[in-house]
């Protein structure tokens, strides 16, 4: 029975819960963490650890691709970003670096990568990133957003695309407009010879239908991160995390019911902050997480510390703000006080307590001492909410 409250007469609302809201519950068994996994696989691919990085050119380019595919995670590159668009991309990124070091306004900084943005799309451009990508052995994956998705997606399977990530704020398997053609994504992936992931999504009737597609994977959530991303603000869209991501697990067990076996791969998009929530995301249900804010304090990142998602560059109605927190408060090393590098970020060693780094190391730790062996058991943890 679903949990409805009352917010005025005749009317009433469902109770939903946040990440924040919830704890795991360790179970009679322990176990040591020398013989848990974290691995993941999704359709052909298989990966030492459930991480999929939120397709942003704060985080993504393609030298960072590499080094989390090499890490054991999967790098997305934006196709419709900045390493798309401009020859020189930590040139173009320079600018929006020195505009927070000299203390400019948000909005200025959001006019700075709508500019960036306006430039076109140079598919040689994108083609010569994914070749660095598939050149350095790793699995190769790009974004696309659902209105360009049938103009760039030959261009990108020609490069040599493995896995396509067809991303929006919100995405549905059926669009009512005035296009001409609008995308039907069940013709699109089924003419496709690469896995797909769709979303983002927040509930079960939508997960279902994106499952119905055809789509490998099915994004949960728009990148939500306190102090950056705006759609709630903006559209007055949103569904906690925590429900949603059980939600989209729900559909998934009467998906692979209806389908007699067919599995689709939850993917959470949103809410995490620190290692904890990355744990509480797969208790939910969550095949794996989609990380955005958490990896841009690492050295390598190409936004310097700086964070944003692609909403932010929407030409009419930014939903996204540039994070300048993170580049005046890195997590560093303790003794040399220089930002972790990524390697560390995701496996630590860790000298705090604040769950920033050794995020991966934190999420084998959990499975360890609530007793699973894989990730797969562990979407069975108990859980409690708080009071």
């Amino acid at each position: 029975m679903r949990d409805l409250v009352e917010i005025g007469m005749g009317r009433t609302a469902r109770q939903a819960y946040e990440l924040d809201d919830i704890e795991i519950v360790p179970s009679r068994r322990t176990r040591s963490s020398q013989i848990v996994s974290t691995a993941w696989q999704i359709d052909a691919y298989r990966f030492d650890i459930p991480l999929v990085t939120h397709p942003t050119d704060a985080i993504v380019s393609p030298d960072t691709a590499i080094a989390v595919g090499r890490l054991g995670g999967l790098g997305v590159l934006n196709a419709e970003g900045l390493w798309a668009r401009h020859p020189n991309v930590p040139a173009a990124l320079g600018t929006l670096v020195d505009a927070v070091e000299r203390g400019a306004e948000p909005t200025e900084l959001i006019g700075i990568l709508q500019a960036l943005h306006a430039a076109p799309i140079q598919l040689d451009l994108i083609t010569e990133a994914i070749r660095r990508v598939r050149e350095a052995g790793v699995t190769v994956a790009a974004r696309v957003s659902p209105q360009r998705a049938a103009e760039l997606t030959p261009a990108l399977l020609s490069a040599g695309v493995e896995m396509l990530v067809v991303q929006g704020t919100i995405v549905s398997a059926e669009h009512v407009g005035t296009e001409e053609e609008p995308l039907n994504l069940k013709h699109f992936i089924s003419a496709l010879d690469v896995p797909v992931i769709a979303g983002g999504v927040a509930d079960y009737r939508t997960a279902m239908h994106l499952m119905r597609t055809g789509a490998a994977g099915v994004i949960v959530g728009h990148g939500h991160t306190a102090g950056v991303t705006s759609t709630d603000a903006v559209l007055g869209i949103g569904v906690p995390m925590a429900t949603a991501i059980v939600d989209a697990a729900a559909a998934r067990r009467d998906y692979l019911d209806e389908t007699g076996g067919r599995y689709v791969h939850v993917i959470a998009d949103g809410g995490v902050h620190v290692s904890g929530d990355l744990a509480k995301t797969i208790a939910c249900g969550a095949d794996a997480v989609m990380l955005g804010e958490p990896l841009a304090t690492a050295a390598e990142m190409p936004g310097r510390g700086l964070y944003w998602t692609s909403a932010a560059a929407h030409p009419s109605l930014p939903r996204s703000r540039v994070a300048v927190g993170s580049l005046l408060d890195p997590v560093t090393d303790p003794d040399a006080d220089t930002p972790v590098d990524l390697q560390t970020l995701l496996f630590g060693p860790s000298r705090d307590a604040d769950g920033r780094v050794n995020l991966f190391g934190a999420l084998r730790r959990a499975l360890a001492k609530t007793g699973y062996s894989d990730l797969k058991e562990f979407q069975k943890v108990g859980l409690t909410v708080r009071g």
